[in-house]
């Protein structure tokens, strides 16, 4: 009874009583993962076609993170392998077609589009994962591919199901070459998390089967069972990777979104009371493993249903879930392109506006679920265009940071020094210096500026003090939202690259200017 109390109160008309009444971190929590999965396979978000200019790819992803950042995002998560392709220029696989228009073709000398795409999203205080699909190769049977595709150096290390061309997950040097393939872009860009979607072994196809028994008999590990092998040969892959990422920057997170369901309770007693797709028997997809071995810092499991879908209840698998969290982060993936589709869906919940904005609240009373990621960013500019509305003005409308990983790093840093500000014609203009270095070396990778109304409780752990967070090492700030002849107090703190935050530096007061008498 006090959850549905506490989820009414959250509706989108929330009354000043319910405000005083309703702890903040309900309304506005101050650690919340809020991601977007922005695809590029067949240009189905970003680039809006292959082909386009440089200056146009650049205004167009632009255009994507303002819209993410209106609506209270903190994470876009980037698809920079779609098929053995790279949307990164460090790459030991050919350029996407998806970005020129031809497998192979490079865009303009000088431009990286996964670079460009990490500093366009830090100084929005926004994290970077790049997303990987390890083992698809091709999209169709009659995909043309470059020279220099693996499919054509290597066609001994694939398998084809259903026309399409996978990597083989049982072949070792295949997982050696999918791992190499992933720290390229962990050593070799600034981002913040590696990202698996649901694609290991491919989703079935009646009357075909996958061609791997050579491989079995060639390679068995000690397995007898081929279905026990597959999940091993996708263990395999995850334990190594999540050794090699944290091997070179422990700061970098690994994360995967598998599909919702891991086994049902018909299959396994651990398994969740719901009646569909098993990611274990199906997809070889031992997604709870991972979790529970802390293979993963964080599981982000597909969870594309409503709440009244019959084999697969949206709060079914959300707390299973939150049951099955073993100390590491879930983040629920919600399907917003799923909205005003319930006929063709055959799920008339989602012809509903709150479909998604009740799924919010039902995680927000979970203090095992740490945020959302939504598929796909389109989606907020069709049929999720009422979502956003709802997440800029009421669920997101305040900022929040990622949530820590103390298994990464629980090391505080060191405050700002010397907090200054002064009050300009243009606003007011906040200046300070870089923290020393903590005890782990780290001194600041981003910071949180907060500010206060003359009079106000100075309280750093309320998100609606939050003004700006950036994840830049830029020690200023023009605050040009401030009202003339008005006194503010302002305080900042330092976020290290796990988004720890050290004690705040300040409150400094300051008078911003009267406006100028008109002769």
């Amino acid at each position: 009874m006090f959850k549905l109390i506490i989820y009414a109160l959250l509706t989108v008309i929330i009354t000043p009583i319910s405000l005083i009444a309703q702890s903040p971190s309900k309304i506005a929590p101050k650690r919340e993962f809020r991601g977007v999965w922005v695809a590029t396979v067949a240009n189905i978000d970003w680039p809006s076609k292959p082909g386009l200019s440089i200056d146009q790819q650049k205004q167009e992803l632009i255009g994507l993170l303002e819209q993410h950042k209106a609506n209270g995002m903190n994470a876009i998560i980037l698809q920079v392998r779609p098929a053995a392709d790279a949307f990164y220029l460090k790459s030991r696989e050919p350029w996407s077609q998806w970005l020129m228009g031809k497998q192979g073709m490079a865009p303009a000398p000088g431009y990286d589009p996964l670079a460009f795409a990490i500093k366009e999203a830090h100084s929005r205080g926004m994290e970077l994962h790049a997303w990987f699909n390890p083992y698809r190769a091709t999209m169709s049977a009659s995909a043309v591919v470059s020279p220099d595709h693996m499919t054509r150096k290597r066609p001994d290390l694939f398998f084809v199901y259903g026309g399409k061309k996978q990597f083989d997950p049982g072949i070792p040097e295949v997982r050696e070459y999918i791992v190499q393939v992933i720290l390229d872009v962990v050593k070799g860009y600034d981002v913040d998390g590696i990202h698996f979607d649901d694609y290991f072994y491919p989703y079935k196809i009646a009357g075909q089967n996958i061609n791997d028994a050579a491989t079995f008999n060639k390679y068995p590990n000690g397995f007898s069972n081929i279905a026990d092998w597959r999940r091993n040969n996708v263990d395999l892959l995850i334990k190594q990777l999540d050794d090699s990422i944290h091997h070179y920057k422990k700061y970098v997170k690994f994360g995967v979104s598998p599909f919702g369901i891991w086994k049902n309770l018909s299959e396994d007693s651990l398994g969740s009371a719901t009646n569909g797709l098993s990611n274990y028997a199906e997809l070889y997809a031992d997604s709870r493993k991972w979790v529970k071995e802390g293979w993963v810092d964080y599981i982000n499991p597909q969870v594309y249903f409503s709440f009244t879908r019959r084999a697969a209840p949206f709060a079914t698998i959300a707390d299973w879930w939150t049951n099955n969290a073993f100390g590491r982060h879930v983040y629920i993936g919600h399907g917003a392109y799923l909205i005003h589709n319930g006929s063709t869906r055959k799920e008339a919940a989602w012809a509903f506006p709150n479909q998604i904005p009740n799924q919010i609240r039902h995680i927000r009373g979970s203090n095992l679920i740490q945020g959302s990621v939504f598929f796909s960013s389109k989606s907020f500019s069709t049929v999720a265009r009422a979502l956003g509305d709802s997440l800029r003005n009421n669920y997101y409308k305040y900022p929040a940071l990622p949530p820590q990983m103390p298994w990464l790093d629980d090391v505080v840093p060191n405050q700002p020094l010397n907090l200054n500000a002064e009050a300009h014609a243009d606003g007011v203009h906040l200046k300070w210096e870089r923290p020393l270095k903590a005890s782990d070396g780290e001194t600041a990778s981003g910071y949180v500026i907060y500010r206060f109304n003359e009079g106000e409780k100075i309280d750093v752990l309320d998100a609606r003090n939050i003004m700006r967070i950036s994840f830049e090492d830029f020690p200023s700030f023009i605050d040009t939202n401030v009202e003339r002849g008005k006194r503010y107090n302002y305080m900042v703190t330092a976020l290290d690259r796990l988004k720890n935050e050290s004690e705040p530096s300040g409150p400094v007061g300051v008078q911003t200017k009267e406006l100028a008498s008109v002769e």
